[in-house]
């Protein structure tokens, strides 16, 4: 073995020992939050089908059934053969970024391939050096990773905690920008609306008032929140009614839009200045044809689903309630159930012991959360039901105890 090799060997087993090597396991999704591995059928309680979309074979059927012949490539292709500065960017493009900038009164739509593609590339293209990033120390690592290859210089301010923010600010704002002029340094303030591990909501009122009173640019991540929160599904910002007063409003179509892809609404300076600047937009193939006419598919579908948001609110109560019945540890306020475990060994073997009783739960580590915060997180879905998750709370428990004792 080449000493390259046995490094990584090494670094490996030191991951084992510690409870937080990972594998990638093949599963397939057989409908209705519900998957399969291994010849076993699970509840998915591990994945981000917040709505069942992706998942529901119904609507899939009516979404091919529309198929026609002349429009094969224009709506089915299944690469869009380059970028969309080149020639990927087709008309499906067009009319999402249109329909999106339309739902959310602003002046433009920009979709990316990824939420991940998004967040490495808008604070790179909009941060200078000199400038100044604030932001909510458990943001997402593709939030901390943007920051990171931007130029600017971050401060990660305590889990939600305004006052501390306001402080930050008061040292390093000197108010709004005059007329007519620009400040040395822009301040981004930076935050998911609901925090992906913790399942908490960001008060994203307090963070409006707070960018327009020091003159900061506000970027939201709504990747956990568009589609389950807000009357039409535009997320928690809709839901808090600060839309309009948001500059950067980040949401995926990975999750509870059943898709591909990400996009931001913006001012169209903005946008013009993303265009031109971004890195993973511009150096990166456009998503295909066929993905994008699904996008188009759902929107007004996903805007008429209030009922099935209603749905998933009471549910995520009702099974948070049951498992604090449980004597179990657990938090957030959304459709995002953590249930606090500490070691990661225990964390692990839980999980595999819940998979036993037909329940697909992973164990969160290191460095996804700080060390010794090992959680169950549990992804509460529309498409699940009481009955289903009635002893999970209990089954949880009892493997708790097990492994605890052992």
């Amino acid at each position: 073995m080449d000493p390259f090799t046995f490094r990584l060997t090494e670094q490996l087993q030191t991951l084992a020992k510690q409870g937080v090597r990972r594998e990638i396991l093949p599963v397939q999704a057989s409908g209705f939050a519900r998957l399969r591995h291994q010849g076993g059928e699970f509840l998915n309680l591990a994945g981000n089908d917040y709505l069942g979309l992706a998942g529901n074979p119904i609507l899939l059927q009516k979404f091919y059934a529309a198929f026609e012949q002349e429009h094969l490539v224009e709506q089915y292709g299944l690469g869009s053969g380059a970028s969309r500065l080149m020639t990927g960017n087709h008309d499906q493009y067009s009319r999402l970024e249109e329909e999106l900038a339309s739902l959310y009164h602003k002046d433009k739509a920009l979709v990316f391939n990824s939420g991940y593609h998004i967040n490495i590339g808008l604070l790179p293209a909009l941060a200078r050096k000199g400038d100044l990033i604030l932001a909510d120390k458990l943001c997402h690592a593709s939030l901390i990773d943007g920051m990171r290859l931007s130029k600017a210089k971050m401060i990660r301010y305590p889990h939600l905690d305004y006052d501390r923010l306001e402080q930050l600010l008061q040292k390093h704002c000197s108010g709004p920008p005059v007329a007519h002029g620009q400040k040395k340094q822009t301040v981004f303030l930076v935050t998911e609306s609901i925090f992906s591990m913790d399942g908490d909501c960001a008060d994203l009122p307090t963070l409006v008032r707070l960018k327009e009173q020091y003159g900061a640019v506000l970027y939201v991540d709504e990747a956990h929140s568009v589609g389950v929160r807000g009357h039409r599904g535009l997320g928690l910002a809709e839901e808090q009614d600060v839309v309009g007063r948001i500059d950067l409003l980040v949401g995926t179509f990975g999750k509870a839009w059943g898709g591909q892809g990400a996009f931001v609404v913006c001012e169209e300076g903005i946008y013009n200045y993303l265009v031109n600047t971004a890195r993973s937009l511009i150096f990166t193939t456009a998503l295909p044809p066929v993905n994008i006419h699904w996008l188009n598919f759902i929107l007004p579908i996903i805007q008429k689903m209030s009922k099935e948001r209603q749905q998933l609110a009471v549910l995520a109560r009702q099974v948070r309630h049951a498992l604090q019945e449980a004597g179990l540890q657990t938090g957030g306020e959304s459709h995002i159930v953590p249930v606090m475990i500490g070691d990661e060994g225990q964390a692990v073997a839980v999980a595999e012991q819940l998979r036993q009783k037909g329940f697909w739960v992973q164990a969160v580590r290191t460095p996804t959360v700080p060390r010794g915060t090992a959680r169950l997180r549990l992804s509460l879905t529309a498409a699940m039901n009481a009955e289903q998750l009635a002893t999970l709370p209990e089954q949880i428990a009892e493997q708790l105890t097990q492994v605890s004792s052992a």
